[in-house]
């Protein structure tokens, strides 16, 4: 019977509820040792001095001196030390490491830095610095804005985002006999901190180990950061010659480690008097902070999602990554569509108010259909699904008659169409070369990569495809640790790239492993000859090309489809804006497990809720100033709407039975469709999140129409 499809329980699901499941801080190791960072607290200058005020017997101290090989966290570039040598980029800079058997005695220690303050910027626009640039260009512009009928322009803007994820950062460093050295981590991508650790401390990649633990939550957060994290222990480790464990409390995760990137986007669109889009002009700019960590490859898809679903025959995408004396920015949900489709979906509003036409109509007479083009020339297949998800929407919410209903009252109802290409960008899977493993063994078959279950629920779908395609009850397959000395380079557990790119490596394997058994089950066979391992490698869908140059050609395989309708109540005396119900009608192929992929998009949604409402980091010099939960507010079960989800089918040929990528998309819907929910309310808001001070300002310029303007 086939388990692809079926809302079975998860792998790991019994020993998490039932208390057993040990996360990173959970582990102990003889004679481990605890650590601790000293951070710089200026945004920009040198540090020319160190002071310690305190008894430094029994302390393990490092600084830059003590990294063997280069001072460099290598991300996409090598631009971000490790640990300061005496410039200073941005505040809570690593500057000093320490640890110390007794975790009270290690942080009561005091530790004085001499600071030498620079003039920082902080405002990306000012910034003579880029990370990176992106043109996209098509069609004639000048002839598009030539043929429309009405221009509209408009600046949208969205703030810092903070992963909160339950469990925070940690490490524990262990060293080995021979020189090596082992990493166990929450850490979402292995190999991309046994890469940066080979780099910095000089070794071979077989003296690096890293173990990934249990993850209590990850969203982007837990892709870049744990290289730093992983680097300081290794370094402590390395000079005490005993494990070190550095696990962050909450305010110093909040206030050091990376977030979205502030986008600030503008918008330039000609239409015609029926609604045809003729020209869009976008221009993005992203905060990427004081290092570039992975800066050019969210601007990349930032870019690349600029124009959502929708067809336009001329077009200029312009994308700018600048420099700040911030903390560098990093991964989150998303990767830079968020705010792109953000702005797209806020002005798509505004161009139909200008047309007097309905919100829905507009956007049905513009949406991509199977054999249009994108402005990198990449042409729609049969999967395309953009027009579909957003006249289901439209009919399940009531649209129409809620729209009419709800003139003049203090209710308002809003949409947003919006997409997100799977896997990596362009060429990137295929210069991956993603490896997957699968091995006979007494009880059935393990799975070898090295996807990460973060809570998502990874590991069930990967065995559910396994099963399927070996023909075999789902108990007898076993997913393996994530470890690099034993599971191949699977990719990093990003991109939604896990259950479309690795489960479909798997689905082959296991296709190539059944041939090989002769009709035996995987433990008759080992029974009888002993184990049998089958690798398969990453193999790219027909067709595709890529230009990385000039932005051309296929930049995914595929696209996930969704529309959001939103609800808002708004509060007249507090000027509180509140989701009281969302429709999602999202198209992701087929899904392989259904609760949890509701899981994934109820999760993600009220996450984008709080995006668009509530969460709002507070930056003064450089570093987030609210770096707790009493002021930085996620939304709780009382905060997040009933939520009516409807699945449509649409399968991918070449994801995993069927699989388009599906963990990032319902991040992009909420936040342009509560903010339109309020534009139907006659609030011009174009900055998340919506908090009651700017709704409120929004109110005051609904009753004085020319201020602001």
């Amino acid at each position: 019977m086939s388990v692809v499809g079926q809302s079975v329980p998860r792998v790991d699901g019994a020993a998490k509820a039932a208390g057993a499941t040990r996360y990173l801080d959970d582990l102990v190791f003889p004679g481990m040792l605890f650590g601790r960072t000293i951070r710089a607290t200026i945004p920009c200058g040198r540090v020319t001095g160190v002071h310690f005020d305190f008894d430094r017997t029994g302390f393990t101290v490092v600084d830059w001196r003590d990294i063997p090989g280069p001072n460099a966290i290598l991300h996409v570039t090598d631009d971000q030390p490790c640990l300061v040598q005496s410039e200073v980029r941005h505040a809570a800079e690593p500057v000093l490491l320490l640890a110390h058997p007794d975790r009270e005695t290690l942080w009561a220690a005091q530790v004085r830095l001499d600071e030498e303050r620079a003039e920082p910027v902080l405002d990306p626009r000012r910034s003579p610095r880029s990370h990176k640039d992106i043109l996209i260009e098509r069609g004639d512009l000048a002839a598009g804005f030539a043929a429309a009928d009405v221009v509209v322009e408009g600046e949208y803007r969205t703030g810092h985002q903070e992963h909160v994820y339950i469990e925070p950062q940690g490490i524990i460093a262990v060293p080995e006999e021979g020189g090596g050295i082992t990493i166990h981590g929450s850490i979402q991508c292995p190999y991309y901190v046994h890469h940066a650790l080979t780099h910095l401390l000089a070794l071979p990649a077989d003296k690096v180990r890293v173990v990934a633990a249990e993850l209590g939550g990850g969203f982007g957060g837990k892709e870049d950061y744990p290289s730093v994290i992983a680097a300081h222990a290794a370094l402590l480790a390395f000079k005490a010659r005993r494990p070190v464990k550095l696990v962050y409390e909450r305010a110093e995760d909040m206030w050091a480690t990376t977030k979205r990137h502030p986008s600030i986007v503008r918008h330039r669109t000609g239409v015609t008097k029926d609604g045809r889009l003729v020209a869009m002009e976008i221009e993005i700019l992203l905060d990427g902070g004081a290092y570039v960590t992975l800066s050019p490859v969210v601007l990349s898809r930032c870019c690349l999602h600029a124009t959502g679903g929708y067809r336009c025959p001329n077009v200029r995408i312009a994308g700018r990554a600048a420099f700040t004396n911030s903390g560098p920015n990093g991964a989150f949900r998303g990767f830079g569509a968020p705010q792109a489709q953000f702005a797209l979906e806020a002005h798509m509003d505004r161009v139909a108010e200008a047309l007097e036409m309905d919100p829905a109509r507009l956007r049905l007479r513009n949406v991509l259909r199977p054999g249009d083009t994108m402005p990198t020339g990449q042409r729609m297949g049969d999967d395309c699904s953009a027009g579909t998800v957003l006249r289901q929407a439209v009919r399940r919410s009531g649209w129409t008659r809620k729209r009419r209903a709800w003139q003049g009252t203090d209710r308002g109802i809003g949409l947003a169409l919006f997409c997100h290409g799977g896997g990596f960008t362009g060429s990137g899977e295929e210069r991956l070369a993603s490896r997957c493993t699968l091995e006979t063994t007494a009880t059935g078959v393990r799975v070898l990569v090295a996807a990460t279950e973060m809570g998502q629920g990874s590991w069930t779908v990967l065995a559910q495809v396994v099963a399927d395609a070996l023909g075999v009850p789902l108990e007898q397959v076993a997913v393996a640790v994530p470890d690099t000395a034993v599971v191949p380079n699977s990719g990093p557990t990003v991109a939604s790239r896990t259950s479309m790119v690795v489960g479909r490596i798997l689905e082959r394997g296991a296709k190539d492993l059944k041939e090989r058994l002769g009709g035996l089950a995987p433990a008759e066979h080992f029974r009888r000859h002993g184990p049998v391992s089958v690798t398969t490698r990453y193999e790219a869908p027909p067709g595709l090309s890529w230009d990385e140059e000039h932005y051309r050609g296929d930049a995914y395989a595929t696209f996930a489809w969704a529309c959001d309708v939103a609800e808002v109540r708004l509060d007249p005396d507090t000027y509180e804006a509140r989701a009281s119900k969302l429709t999602l009608v999202q198209e992701f192929g087929r899904p392989l497990n259904p609760v949890l992929a509701l899981g994934q998009i109820e999760g993600g949604t009220a996450q984008g809720i709080g995006w668009a409402l509530t969460e709002e980091v507070v930056m003064r010099e450089g570093a987030m100033a609210n770096a707790q939960l009493t002021n930085y507010c996620i939304p709780t079960t009382l905060d997040t709407p009933p939520m009516e989800t409807v699945v449509v089918e649409n399968p991918f040929p070449h994801g995993a039975f069927g699989a388009k990528g599906l963990g990032e998309l319902p991040m992009d819907g909420p936040a342009p469709a509560i903010v339109n929910a309020l534009r139907h309310l006659g609030l011009d808001l174009r900055e998340v999140p919506a908090t009651p001070e700017r709704v409120m300002d929004a109110v005051d310029r609904r009753a004085r129409p020319t201020a602001g303007r």
